[in-house]
């Protein structure tokens, strides 16, 4: 008895278990069970994955502090595609457990929901293709529980969600729509209040509506609880209130985020300082107090890794209030702290670059601006910076010029006895050095663990040489070249192994380390014989040279004879120095004025290339220019070079420029360069190469000189041929190479020249032809009496398709050219009719050929080819 009634209950028990299983009965078993199982089983892990994957989200998202934050800190990846497969495994997870709750456990009887929890699963599969960035399918989500569970305790969290997902997708004015609604119709929870408006300014601000959108965000910063929110949402407003020019409440609201202390998030105190460092008023603010914040904050531990920005926040300060020793200590304090943010590494280097900028240390600051263009992405606000960058690339270059050419001059002029004194002097300090160098190396082998003599009970004579060595390694920045360093500079400017100073002492270095050795394999090995050998590589033998010794070499740079030699003492090379010199100087005082507006620069380089006597053209360029100078920097100058001017250059241009007739003149020349330029146009290239000599001739020394330089190439272009344009495209550029004209001539012989002298004939089959007819110039009888019978032919014949034109072709040959042939059969059959034809009877000989060969032709001017046997 007691057996059947046990057996009774199992029945009874496995018959509940299979009731509470189905997802067909509608009982309270089923709905229980489903409900608990969907909850604390599949909902809570999906939920365990959300949440895992929104923490990595956060931590991905690096803030931009130099932007407007996003309300929302989550990133959008550029490259998503909407609808793709899931990417981040968290979201796949809990998407894979949504979509089994609903899959396993949902309860649809009668068109009504009796699982509580399935409104929890399709919030949770929106949620996780909303941070996977597939913002369609999670639309889809959310509609569907706005749909189907309208009585959901989740349906204004489903709201949000859906229109935070409208956002995503660009819909920001159906969000401010309905999320207004929503606020205006229900009573809602604070947090949910503070959400909603979250989204509304978010939404706002994308519709470029800061006000509304300030007004929003205020009420969910008022409404959070979440401590991380408010603080964001307070720097936030901050950001927009700078952006509004309501500075006083931008300072209010960054100085309420660091109020918070230790309930914001560090990042955000720090940065809400330094907002309110850039921020702070120079003339009316109490310096005091700034450095005394600041030093309060380097001194804090918690703030070890924000120093980066700290030191560039006390960089600024001390360089607006233009102490500029103090901002390069700072600045340099900030790069070695620097972690990974790319624009404030940057604007250190940018800020350094301007501080070197404006002490017209051009070349240092060249190289910070190098630094600061690496770092600054291509679409950042480096523009300036790239400018300026360009400009100093034609400054550090004609500065070079300037003074190696200035030094090899005055050694030029010294008597025979001064040179050979200079150059033992000289001599001597090189042997200092190279010997301090020498002990610094051992010295540095030492602390390396190598073998060698610690230079730390250095001899008297050794460390005078040491700091011989020191002072010639840390001279001053600002300090210019002596007159030897520049000449050194200048004969040394050469590629390695053509210089045999850098050559010979590359050789004794390699002796000090590795001493003698054969040249073949395994060098390295000290049991290998201590003959230095070369093989002739030149002449493709083996046959084995023996060298003098390094040591021979290297002293050759210690004799003075060695320096006589490389003097350049023929009167044209020295001509040549000096020409090159003086037009240095004349661009770097264009440059200062134009440029950078350096105008007591400028005075320097004009009045000293004055002194030197440059060639005539040059002098009233110069004078004009010392004269607008002088009006801005030192009136009482301007009239005596104004009296200057008119004196000896009455007959100038730049007379008239005084007479305050210099916006005329100025687009007279512009008027002058655009009548030959329209003469070009209209292919009258022989007209333009007679005259362009003239016209450069005659606008020397200005700016526009290069358009007709380059206006000559191209016409030489179109009437020599490649191989001629390629050389007068090549003058161009060497010599106007920071003109527009000159950098557009060398791009020129860089890329399209190649492509030009790769042209060949063609020997495929084409339907575009054409028939030549080889003539004069366009006011020949010949040519006129050619294009009358063409012009004949057509209007008898009625060859509507037919045109014709004169293209020029070389100086004294061009072609009477007719188009519109589809065969080289039909061409040949128009030739026969012009020839034979009593109406026409053109004699001269026909031409025909393709419109490809036709190309090459005009491009390389070389019909001769074409019409050699092999192509006929």
């Amino acid at each position: 008895m007691k057996t059947n009634t046990f057996r009774q209950l199992i029945s009874i028990g496995f018959l509940l278990f299979l009731i509470a299983c189905s997802t067909k009965k509608d009982t309270f078993l089923a709905r229980k069970s489903h409900a608990l199982s969907t909850k604390y089983n599949i909902l809570y892990n999906g939920q365990i994955g959300l949440d895992k994957g929104v923490v990595g989200i956060k931590a991905n998202s690096k803030d931009d502090f130099w932007k407007r934050l996003p309300i929302e800190k989550m990133q959008i990846k550029e490259d998503f595609i909407a609808g793709e497969k899931p990417k981040n495994a968290d979201f796949e997870l809990a998407e894979t457990k949504a979509t089994k709750a609903i899959q396993k456990h949902s309860m649809n009887i009668d068109g009504r929901e009796k699982n509580s929890q399935i409104d929890e699963a399709y919030l949770l599969l929106g949620k996780s293709r909303y941070y996977d960035q597939r913002f369609v399918p999670a639309l889809d989500a959310f509609n569907y529980i706005l749909y189907k569970y309208p009585n959901s305790s989740n349906i204004y969290e489903a709201k949000i969600w859906r229109e935070k997902t409208n956002m995503r997708l660009g819909n920001d004015a159906l969000v401010v729509k309905n999320i207004s609604k929503l606020l205006d119709e229900q009573k809602l929870s604070n947090q949910v209040v503070a959400n909603a408006n979250a989204l509304l300014s978010e939404a706002f601000l994308n519709l470029e509506e800061k006000d509304s959108a300030v007004a929003k965000l205020k009420i969910a910063e008022e409404y959070t609880k979440i401590k991380a929110e408010k603080a964001r949402y307070r720097f936030i407003l901050g950001q927009l209130y700078e952006e509004l020019g309501k500075k006083d409440s931008a300072m209010y609201s960054y100085q309420s985020v660091i109020d918070m202390k230790r309930k914001a998030a560090r990042e955000y105190v720090i940065q809400a300082q330094a907002k309110k460092a850039q921020l702070f008023d120079y003339e009316k603010g109490d310096t005091t107090v700034f450095s005394k914040t600041f030093k309060t904050l380097v001194a804090d531990r918690e703030n070890r890794p924000f120093l980066d920005v700290i030191y560039y926040q006390m960089g600024v300060f001390h360089d607006k209030n233009n102490n500029q020793k103090q901002a390069l200590k700072y600045y340099n304090s900030s790069l070695k702290k620097a972690t990974t943010d790319q624009y404030l590494i940057a604007s250190n280097y940018r800020n350094l670059g301007n501080m070197y900028f404006k002490n017209a240390e051009y070349p240092i600051a060249a190289k910070y601006y190098d630094s600061t263009l690496v770092k600054l992405d291509s679409k950042s606000r480096g523009f300036l910076q790239k400018k300026i960058r360009k400009n100093l690339d034609e400054v550090i270059a004609y500065d070079l010029i300037a003074k190696k050419n200035d030094s090899i001059i005055n050694i030029i002029s010294l008597s025979k006895s001064d040179r050979i004194s200079y150059f033992e002097n000289y001599i001597v300090k090189l042997k200092r050095a190279d010997k301090a160098k020498s002990i610094l190396e051992e010295k540095q082998k030492v602390k390396s663990g190598n073998i060698g003599r610690n230079t730390s009970g250095m001899s008297e004579g050794s460390f005078v040489a040491y700091k011989e060595m020191r002072t010639l390694t840390k001279k001053k920045t600002l300090e210019p070249p002596s007159i030897s360093e520049n000449f050194i500079k200048g004969v040394a400017e050469v590629f390695y192994f053509y210089n045999p100073v850098l050559v010979a002492f590359g050789n004794l270095e390699f002796k000090k380390v590795w001493g003698e050795r054969l040249l073949n394999r395994n060098w390295r090995l000290s049991d290998k014989n201590s003959i230095i050998v070369w093989r002739d590589t030149l002449n493709n033998n083996s046959t084995i040279l023996k060298i003098k010794s390094v040591s021979e070499e290297i002293q050759e740079r210690y004799t003075v004879d060695y320096y006589l030699k490389l003097l350049p003492l023929e009167q044209i090379r020295i001509d040549s120095i000096v020409k090159e010199r003086n037009n240095a100087y004349y661009q770097l005082g264009i440059i200062y004025k134009e440029k950078f507006k350096e105008y007591q620069l400028a005075s320097i380089k004009f009045e000293q290339l004055l002194r030197y006597n440059p060639e005539k053209k040059l002098i009233p360029s110069v004078m004009y220019n010392l004269y607008k100078i002088y009006q801005i920097i030192d009136i009482s100058k301007a009239e005596p070079m104004k009296k200057r001017v008119l004196n000896e250059y009455p007959n100038s241009r730049y007379v008239q420029m005084i007479n305050n007739a210099s916006e005329a003149l100025v687009n007279e020349t512009e008027s002058e360069y655009n009548k030959w330029y329209k003469l070009y146009r209209e292919e009258q290239f022989l007209t333009v190469l007679e005259k362009a000599d003239a016209l450069i001739s005659q606008f020397s020394g200005d700016e526009i000189v290069s358009k007709f330089e380059l206006l000559k190439a191209n016409a030489i272009g179109k009437l020599r041929g490649v191989a001629a344009y390629k050389n007068a495209l090549q003058y161009v550029a060497d010599n106007y190479p920071n003109s527009e004209e000159g950098k557009n001539a060398q791009e020129i012989v860089t890329t399209q020249i190649p492509f030009l002298e790769q042209m060949n004939f063609n020997t495929t089959d084409t339907k575009n032809w054409k028939i030549l007819y080889k003539v004069g110039t366009r006011e020949d009888k010949n040519t006129k009496a050619i294009e009358d019978k063409i012009k004949k032919f057509n209007t008898v014949e009625n060859f509507q398709n037919l045109t014709f034109s004169y293209d020029v072709y070389t100086e004294k040959e061009n072609f009477i050219t007719i188009h519109g042939i589809n065969s080289e059969v039909y061409a040949n059959t128009i030739v026969k009719a012009l020839k034979e034809d009593k109406k026409y009877k053109i004699d001269e000989p026909a031409i025909v050929i393709s419109n490809e060969n036709y190309k090459v032709i005009q491009i390389k001017k070389n019909l001769d080819a074409y019409l050699a046997p092999k192509n006929q």
